[in-house]
């Protein structure tokens, strides 16, 4: 088996080698450590591998919590000393940086982290019946493969939802439609836990009735989705507490439906929304836009602050839940909530929406490179962008500098997902001729 010292780690969690000018990309080894491996893909440029043994051990490897790391593809960064996990998510969200956009910030901020486990109050759980015998799967995917991993538990899930993945099991097998049943989505609020069961079949009578037991035991409201999210509808209890998540330092309580997109990590995320309010420094008199603004996560802290804020979103449900959070709270006469596709964002379509002193950007994985491009010479003087993807960032964060005459005045990495590769940042650019002293 080939040796190899590992350099560094790329935005996968992957430890990367270099054995004669080709990369070597071994998965679970850790920066200077000397480790055997065995590649499974061969590329003239690079290799995939496996790591089979560490022969010299990274002072910041630790032993994985989970009894099915490895197999499992939840999470990839189990064997990593969580402050290290951070630091690594802030080296590369520098690197992504600077290879791709060639820009660098004057300030690097303090990383965002939370709690290592019992975070995630969003997920997507894969269901497969495997045998009579053997009964079903309910759990994420193994690592690169589309087949469900056999898990009893996982710890990056609230306690109290890990202890139902067992239950699960026994309770979709028992279904007459187990194998027209593919996901189950999981969504813990203040008050409930909500679990969408995706049908392809309607139940039968006997399987309502098995439902609404497991709900009435488990103290937990199904939703039934039998086509697309639209679709989704509260099946048992039809009444009760409903699904919301709060922010206590603004006073708000924002409800949501199980398809609705939320931070799956609330303490980190109530950290986001205060740094965000710092950094962007609403004031009473500014008018400020909040785009790819969902439920109004921004949105409504900004407007709590006495600004004016008009929050853009492409879904009409998130739209309409927006303007009824805005309402709930107290907050319709300071905030506008619209629709609008921001993927097809024109320099027209920006400009209609009016002047404004500043913006906040929360886009998904792809970015937003078409507002970027959009922003003339009326363009806010400060943006406050939140990113999910360090490459995307860096293609935005160029055209800021380069093309619209920003400065690059500060960044940093915010752990939402411990335990797994995925990096998110926030970051502010200011125009060069309008900063504050």
């Amino acid at each position: 088996m080939p040796i190899g010292i590992i350099q560094s780690l790329d935005h996968e969690a992957r430890g990367i080698a270099r054995q004669d000018g080709k990369a070597i990309f071994v998965e679970g080894a850790l920066p200077g450590e000397r480790v055997e491996y065995a590649s499974f893909r061969k590329k003239a440029s690079y290799e995939m591998a496996h790591l089979v043994e560490v022969l010299a051990p990274s002072t910041n490897r630790i032993e994985p919590r989970c009894p099915h790391y490895g197999v499992c593809g939840g999470c990839a960064m189990q064997h990593l000393d969580l402050l290290a996990q951070v630091a690594v998510k802030q080296r590369v969200l520098e690197d992504s940086l600077w290879h791709i956009g060639r820009v660098r910030a004057e300030e690097i901020l303090s990383p965002i982290q939370g709690a290592s486990w019992g975070y995630r109050h969003r997920a997507r759980l894969g269901v497969r019946k495997i045998s009579k015998k053997a009964g079903m799967l309910v759990g994420f995917h193994e690592r690169r493969s589309s087949f469900i991993a056999d898990i009893q538990q996982c710890d990056v899930l609230p306690p109290h939802v890990s202890e139902l993945l067992m239950p699960l099991r026994e309770l979709i097998g028992a279904l007459s439609i187990a194998e027209r049943l593919p996901q189950i989505d999981v969504a813990v609020g203040e008050r409930c836990t909500a679990l969408l069961l995706r049908v392809l079949a309607p139940l039968t009578a006997v399987d309502e009735k098995l439902v609404r037991n497991f709900a009435d035991q488990h103290q937990v409201i199904f939703y039934l989705q039998p086509k697309g999210a639209d679709s989704a509808y509260r099946f048992y209890p039809e009444s009760g507490p409903q699904l919301s998540y709060t922010l206590p330092e603004f006073g708000l309580e924002l409800e949501f439906r199980p398809t609705d997109f939320t931070q799956v990590n609330h303490a980190v995320n109530r950290v986001l929304v205060r740094r965000a309010l710092r950094l962007l420094d609403p004031q009473p008199k500014e008018r400020i836009a909040d785009l790819f603004c969902g439920l109004g996560n921004f949105t409504l802290p900004i407007a709590r602050s006495g600004a004016q804020v008009v929050g853009i979103e492409g879904s009409a449900g998130l739209v309409q839940r927006g303007r009824e959070s805005a309402q709930a709270n107290g907050l319709s006469g300071q905030v506008e909530f619209g629709g609008a596709n921001l993927f097809q964002c024109t320099s027209a379509s920006l400009g209609a929406l009016g002047h404004f002193d500043k913006m906040l950007i929360d886009p998904p994985r792809e970015g937003a490179i078409e507002v970027v491009s959009a922003l003339g010479e009326n363009a806010p003087w400060r943006i406050v962008y939140v990113s999910c993807n360090p490459a995307t960032l860096a293609r935005d964060a160029a055209m800021l500098v380069r093309e619209k005459g920003y400065c690059f005045v500060s960044v940093g990495a915010v752990n939402m997902f411990p335990n797994t590769a995925h990096v998110e940042s926030i970051a502010v650019f200011e125009k060069k001729l309008k900063r504050r002293p």
